[in-house]
C-alpha cells in the first residue's frame, strides 16, 4: 500500500515523502515521475500540493519539471546548503572544546563541591527542566547549570576560560537547536540528573564520563 500524506503543512511533507522515495531508488536518475494525476491520488494530496512539492525539490536540485514532457530526477539527494555545512563544522568543534573543559570540571566538581555548591547545581538543574518559551532561554538555562558545575570545580582558571568562551557556545547551542533540535528533551535532561548525581556522590570518574558522553551524543546527533 503506497504511503498516504495525513499532516500539514501538506507541501512540505509531500516533499519530503517524494524524496525519501527518490532515495530509496524508486525513480532512479534520469527517471520520469508518474503523471500529475496519478501521483496526487497515490500520495492523498491535491494537484496544486503536488505542483507545490514539485516546485521545491526542483528549487533543491533533485527534480527538474520539463514542459510538455514531464518532472524527471536529475539528482538522488538534496545538496547540502554550502552555509549549513559551515555552521554544522563550528557547533561540532564548540562541542569538542566544552568536552575538553567541562568532563576535567566534572570531575574536580565531584571531588571539591561543598554543601553550597550542590544546591546551586540542583537549583540550576531545576530552573533548567523548567518549560522555556523560547530556544535562547533554554539555552541559557542550561549554560547556566553547566557554569555552577565549572564553579564548583574550585578552578578559577577553569571558570574565566568558560566564561570568556560562553558567548560564543551560547550562540553555537542556539544555532544547533534551529538547525536540529534535540531528539529527546527527557534524555537530554536525564543525562544532566545523572551528572548531577554523580557530583553529589562524590564520583570524580563518573561524573568525568557522564559529562564526556552526554556532549560526545550531542555530537555525533548533530553530526
Amino acid at each position: 500500500m503506497v504511503a498516504q500524506v495525513r499532516r500539514h503543512p501538506l507541501a512540505a511533507q509531500t516533499a519530503e515523502l517524494l524524496l525519501t522515495r527518490v532515495r530509496a531508488g524508486e525513480w532512479p536518475l534520469g527517471h520520469r515521475l508518474p503523471g500529475e494525476t496519478t501521483l496526487a491520488a497515490q500520495l492523498g494530496v491535491g494537484r496544486s500540493t503536488l505542483r507545490e512539492a514539485i516546485r521545491e525539490l526542483a528549487g533543491k536540485g533533485v527534480l527538474d519539471s520539463r514542459q510538455g514532457a514531464g518532472v524527471f530526477v536529475i539528482a538522488l539527494d538534496v545538496t547540502e546548503d554550502w552555509d549549513v555545512v559551515l555552521r554544522r563544522a563550528t557547533i561540532a568543534a564548540v562541542i569538542e572544546a566544552r568536552i575538553a573543559i567541562e568532563a576535567e570540571a566534572a570531575a574536580l566538581a565531584a571531588a571539591r563541591r561543598t554543601p553550597a555548591d550542590l544546591r546551586a547545581i540542583r537549583r540550576a538543574l531545576a530552573a533548567r527542566e523548567t518549560p522555556r518559551d523560547t530556544i535562547d532561554d533554554h539555552v541559557d538555562a542550561d549554560m547556566a547549570f553547566h557554569r555552577t558545575v565549572i564553579v564548583a570545580a574550585h578552578n578559577d582558571v577553569l571558570t574565566q576560560l568558560f566564561d570568556t568562551f560562553l558567548p560564543r557556545l551560547r550562540v553555537a547551542m542556539i544555532d544547533m537547536l534551529k538547525i536540529r533540535p534535540v531528539p529527546s528533551e527527557s534524555a537530554d535532561h536525564d543525562a544532566h540528573i545523572r551528572l548531577t548525581d554523580a557530583i553529589a556522590h562524590r564520583n570524580p570518574a563518573a561524573a568525568a564520563e557522564y559529562s564526556r558522553a552526554h556532549l560526545s551524543r550531542l555530537k555525533e546527533a548533530f553530526s
